[in-house]
């Protein structure tokens, strides 16, 4: 389609576009639209296909048929529109639904308001500093990676402690089955009141008891299958028996070679140690992109990022999380239930990483600016090529005409920022599970305070929640 594209600058991130479609592809696009009814409606007296255009003007109506034309061809030039501005707009493009209808014989003239990206600058575009952990496996890492590993051994051991119980605590407890808990029966069982490993309500119920104590404890359940409500109730007699703590075993040669299957001590360290050192060649190079992104999306000169762009960017890592959720066969529902974690607290933090993932988008976009960086059709050609597509040349010519190749140059030129970045970083190399074993003695040894005997204010602190779900959608 032979248009003319004009567009003024962004105003309060719209941009308004002028778009004028000669009369020769106005006329097409009318007698396409005539066709079309023609086939798929049936006229009395004519065969489908034959009506004439005064028969559909008079029973479909001559602007219902400029009606369709125009809608033909506005869809038609968005593509071309967008491919010609180099667009990759927020959101679908609002027209003017008072817009004149097309006349045969005359050029077609219109508007439309896309919703774009700020333009944002930075407050400095030199390479960032960052710190990086060392290649080869420090001593420090080493230790860390063993005492997770015998972690996994911990056994939990009675206390003395008399004290009534809090959230947070683990304890033993014994559960006689009254009615619908079968399932829950046993003694001496170690649960954790973190929200996770047991129902809310015995949970609550525990709470405040001390060792020894016992209680009946009822409660109902409801869930939803399809349009049925099913309820199932729970009668319990639970004890508290005691307190419990986690006691880690010693490592010795003995426990290297029963548990872990190494001869000593020693050789253990030295797997662990390959493990690393193996583990870091791949997670290096990434965790390099992710902290110099970091860094230079805290220069981004932009007090808010506009509604639409993040609801775009959150729409995108959540369809992610759900993709990579499918591919492991588990559902979000699983995968909530499985971490204790609500709903509302998962998608509020889904919308933190959104804002953290708009503004730095916006970053790269700025620094692609600013070191004029562009998208070349080797780079696009290379783009697909390494997509591993069959026809180079004519999916190129799919997304040319489709109107998505913006969004490949959009992709190109931050990757060729984020490789400046990455190359010209100041990287200062530091032991970083050293470091905060230092910090961890230093909170240790660190005195209480002494208080006062005016007692202060409470204060509030806000719980950061859903860390887990974080982790997995990054």
């Amino acid at each position: 389609m032979n248009i003319t594209v004009t567009a003024d600058k962004p105003v309060d991130e719209k941009l308004t576009v002028k778009v004028t479609v000669p009369a020769a592809e106005v006329d097409a696009a009318i007698k396409q639209a005539y066709k079309d009814i023609a086939n798929k409606y049936s006229f009395q007296g004519f065969r489908k296909g034959r009506a004439p255009r005064p028969v559909i003007d008079g029973i479909v109506g001559r602007e219902a048929v400029l009606a369709q034309a125009t809608n033909d061809l506005l869809g038609a030039a968005e593509p071309q529109l967008l491919e010609e501005l180099d667009l990759v707009p927020v959101g679908r493009g609002d027209y003017n639904q008072d817009a004149d209808l097309p006349v045969e014989g005359q050029d077609y003239s219109y508007e439309v308001v896309f919703n774009v990206r700020p333009e944002a600058k930075l407050d400095s575009y030199d390479a960032p500093a960052i710190n990086m952990p060392p290649n080869e496996a420090t001593e420090a890492e080493i230790d860390h990676q063993i005492k997770q590993l015998l972690s996994y051994q911990a056994k939990f051991e009675n206390t003395k402690e008399k004290r009534a119980v809090k959230e947070g605590d683990t304890i033993g407890v014994d559960i006689k089955n009254i009615e619908g808990a079968a399932h829950m029966e046993g003694e001496d069982r170690v649960l954790t009141l973190n929200g996770t490993q047991a129902p809310k309500e015995l949970e609550e119920a525990l709470i405040g008891m001390k060792p020894g104590e016992e209680k009946e404890v009822k409660w109902t359940h409801s869930h939803t299958h399809g349009d049925e409500v099913h309820s199932h109730d729970y009668d319990i007699n639970v004890k508290v028996v005691a307190h419990k703590k986690s006691v880690t075993p010693e490592l010795t040669d003995e426990l290297a070679k029963n548990t872990f299957g190494y001869d000593t001590v020693e050789k253990l360290r030295e797997a662990v140690k390959s493990e690393i050192e193996s583990d870091k060649k791949n997670s290096l190079p990434t965790l390099k992109e992710d902290r110099v992104v970091e860094a230079v999306g805290k220069r981004l000169q932009l007090d808010e990022v506009p509604e639409e762009y993040k609801n775009e960017v959150f729409n995108e890592i959540a369809q992610e999380f759900l993709n990579g959720l499918q591919q492991q066969g588990m559902s979000l529902d699983m995968f909530l239930s499985a971490r204790g974690i609500k709903t509302d607290d998962f998608i509020a933090d889904l919308r933190v990483q959104a804002e953290e993932r708009a503004r730095q988008s916006l970053s790269l976009d700025a620094m692609a600016a600013e070191l004029k960086l562009e998208a070349t059709e080797e780079d696009i050609r290379a783009e697909f090529e390494r997509a591993g597509v069959p026809n180079v040349e004519t999916a190129i010519e799919e997304w040319r005409k489709a109107g998505r190749l913006p969004a490949i140059r959009e992709s190109i030129r931050r990757s060729k920022a984020l490789d400046w970045l990455r190359d010209n970083a100041t990287v200062t190399i530091v032991d970083e599970i050293a470091e905060a074993a230092k910090e961890e003695k230093k909170a240790e040894k660190k005195p209480a305070k002494k208080t006062s005997a005016k007692k202060a204010p409470a204060k509030k602190k806000a719980a950061k929640k859903s860390e887990d779900a974080k982790k997995d959608a990054e």
